[in-house]
């Protein structure tokens, strides 16, 4: 909902990634008004338009700036929904992250809502993820190729990270208003993530983007899984080379740039111990063999309100970047929907390459199980398994109704409801 007042507009600036030109312009602001006014002689204006600042000669400012506010978001979206879906579990004292750790998320709850990215709030800097990306595609798509020098390129990567931006919406949420518009259902959504794909792919194809290709076609078959289109599903995935990595990139030089994973749960992270592997994923084994996929250390200590820390060691620095899509990804959807040998396989494959030994099976139900597993281990803290314990009924554990270690009892939340601050500001939701 974007109205004209400076707050709004400042706002509408930072989603575009131009935060800083928020300093100008407040002191162009103050320029207006008071003794400075007087002894100018001179009005300066108090706001800028932003639609001036969404120019053919910024577009790959704008392009870029898309992309980092993706990467913040995802990075809040791994931490929070790896909590939900038990991957981690909370280790603080601080009352509003329990409602994750317990599964028990109602509208009202502000953190997923409302916060930053480097809070781990998901539904805001989602939002403006998705705002940023389809506001330069239209732009984009609107311009010609003498106004923007690569643009066909340009147009692939806010297409592909728009897609990823409301497939994530998708998985985490149980209904999504696009742009103050009515409420629709997450197969709604990840409809326009497959349209945002297809134009990447047509975009990356004509501008010869090897890596954005790759990109839209692990994001489409994702996408087309979550729609329940298993073999369009299967045709994209094996597009995609097994060794295919795309990252959401990290840096130390601020909060909004951290690897989020490590800032809650590395080994001497910036939370350092907000965040303890999950009790099922901290000794981790096939056959027998510790599995170096799920890489974790026990710290033999507790944190300040009794949980006992264990710490990830899958990412190991502040700007460890963090897996987006990936080949091997695209490997288990071919798993998942084949089935068969050609399961089997692909499991094996994987397993060579974590130096485990080799899994057997003919039975359906159990190959499938193994595929599921598989998914478990190696897309860890990647943002997949809390939609894939929605989209495949996966059991929860600990089950809804045991008791919560820090008060009350565990909940059954499987996706984010839409949060009240959507609700009561959008006109068409009876705000």
């Amino acid at each position: 909902m974007m109205h004209n007042s400076p707050h709004r507009l400042f706002r509408a600036l930072g989603r575009l990634g131009l935060r800083g030109l928020l300093p100008a312009l407040a002191l162009a602001a103050l320029a207006g008004c008071g003794a400075l006014d007087s002894a100018l002689k001179v009005e300066a204006p108090s706001r800028i338009p932003a639609a001036q600042l969404i120019s053919p000669d910024n577009a790959v400012l704008l392009v870029n700036g898309a992309i980092g506010d993706f990467e913040c978001a995802a990075g809040a979206y791994d931490a929070l929904t790896s909590v939900l879906a038990g991957e981690m579990t909370d280790a603080t004292q601080t009352a509003d992250r329990w409602p994750y750790d317990k599964r028990d998320v109602h509208s009202s709850d502000a953190r997923y809502a409302v916060d930053a990215c480097d809070a781990l709030g998901v539904y805001t800097p989602l939002s403006t993820a998705r705002f940023s990306a389809d506001t330069i595609l239209t732009s984009l798509q609107g311009w010609t190729d003498a106004q923007v020098p690569n643009r066909q390129d340009l147009i692939a990567k806010a297409a592909a990270y728009a897609g990823y931006s409301y497939l994530l919406l998708g998985e985490g949420f149980c209904s999504m208003a696009i742009g103050g518009g009515k409420a629709q259902t997450p197969q709604e959504i990840f409809a326009l993530a497959e349209q945002r794909f297809a134009t990447a792919l047509a975009a990356a194809q004509a501008a010869g983007d090897n890596d954005i290709l790759d990109l839209a076609y692990v994001g489409r078959a994702r996408t087309r899984l979550d729609l329940g289109n298993t073999q369009g599903a299967a045709s994209d995935a094996a597009q995609v080379p097994p060794g295919y990595v795309h990252v959401i990139t990290a840096s130390a030089a601020s909060s909004r740039r951290n690897n989020r994973i490590y800032a809650q749960s590395g080994v001497g992270g910036t939370a350092g111990s907000a965040l303890s592997v999950g009790p099922t994923y901290r000794t981790v084994t096939f056959q027998g063999v510790p599995d170096p996929r799920v890489k974790v250390y026990d710290a033999q200590q507790t944190a300040t309100e009794g949980t006992p820390l264990f710490f990830q060691q899958k990412f190991n620095s502040l700007s460890d970047p963090l897996p987006m899509a990936t080949g091997t990804e695209a490997q288990l959807i071919l798993a998942e929907v084949k089935g068969g040998q050609t399961a089997v396989d692909i499991i094996n494959a994987l397993h060579d390459r974590a130096g485990l030994p080799h899994f057997s099976a003919t039975d359906p139900a159990a190959i499938q199980a193994q595929v599921i597993e598989e998914r478990r281990r190696e897309l860890w803290l990647q943002g997949n398994r809390f939609y894939d314990i929605n989209r495949l009924k996966l059991p929860l554990d600990p089950a809804p109704g045991t008791a919560y270690r820090k008060g009350g009892t565990y909940g059954s939340t499987v996706c984010l409801p839409l949060p009240d601050v959507e609700t009561q500001n959008n006109p068409n939701l009876g705000g």
